[in-house]
């Protein structure tokens, strides 16, 4: 019987009802989730982006269940994540934040790597020039991170969001040709520090000793940790196009609806 204060559980396509089923009684499982347009629709102030109050009950409702974790896996600074994710002190709710460079565990807080002056000073060189770069051009603007900076071209034409961001290409290639780059949706970011959001998944799955991980997300950068998903995992794409997850949902709310239906299948399982 479904509790009083659990989430309503719209309709979910069999399909992925199935898929899962696959996860939902395994003794221990990780649930990761990317934050911007899987939980919380992309917005043009990103430190204005909140979970849909349907998707907030449904993590929620997830992280309260015996031995399942629910994770944020974001490419957000951990400051950042925390403040849009609206999470406390007192979260059951773990977060990889910057691709997995930074973490938060409950009953632990903040894990963030040691920077060196050099790292830092190499950052806010090419932050500043960046910064630079995008005054020329309407609509574009630099989003600072802990490792690097994100290029946001969401407010821009085409045009200036392509010769904007190739202008900041060049510079970074020339002064930091080491950085990683990577794609989103309209940002483009660099960052000296090289983990991914696979190597994430693989850091939470040893920690907690998850049994399967789903993983759901709907941007380029949350492929990386699509493909590295195991035979016992579930991959979910939100939005349309080609993806390496095993089902697709189409929006937020419906990615909502299935973890809202993950977490009365496993509270069913548990029983």
């Amino acid at each position: 019987m479904t509790p009083p204060d659990a989430p309503h559980v719209s309709a979910v396509p069999d399909e992925v009802r199935d898929a899962l089923a696959s996860v939902a009684g395994v003794p221990t499982l990780l649930v990761a989730l990317d934050f911007d347009g899987t939980l919380s629709p992309h917005v043009v102030d990103p430190m204005s982006a909140r979970m849909l109050p349907a998707a907030r009950d449904a993590v929620h409702a997830l992280a309260a269940l015996p031995q399942t974790v629910v994770a944020l896996v974001s490419g957000r600074s951990l400051v950042d994540l925390r403040i849009i994710a609206e999470h406390t002190d007192d979260s059951p709710i773990t977060l990889a934040a910057s691709h997995g460079a930074e973490y938060w565990f409950p009953g632990e807080g903040a894990v963030e790597p040691a920077e060196d002056d050099s790292e830092r000073g190499l950052r806010d060189l090419l932050r500043a020039r960046a910064e630079e770069i995008a005054a020329d051009y309407e609509g574009v603007w630099i989003e600072p991170k802990t490792f690097g900076f994100g290029v946001h071209t969401r407010n821009a034409t085409d045009e200036a969001g392509d010769a904007a961001s190739a202008a900041v290409d060049e510079m970074v290639g020339d002064l930091a040709p080491d950085w990683r780059r990577r794609t989103g949706k309209k940002i483009v970011e660099y960052a000296f520090r090289h983990e991914g959001k696979d190597s994430a998944i693989a850091a939470l799955r040893e920690r907690f000793a998850a049994d399967a991980v789903l993983f759901a997300g709907d941007d380029t950068t949350d492929e990386d940790a699509l493909r590295s998903l195991q035979s016992q995992d579930l991959g979910i794409h939100v939005g349309d196009g080609e993806t390496a997850a095993r089902v697709s949902v189409a929006n937020i709310p419906a990615m909502a609806a299935a973890l809202a239906d993950l977490a009365q299948q496993r509270r069913d399982a548990q029983e």
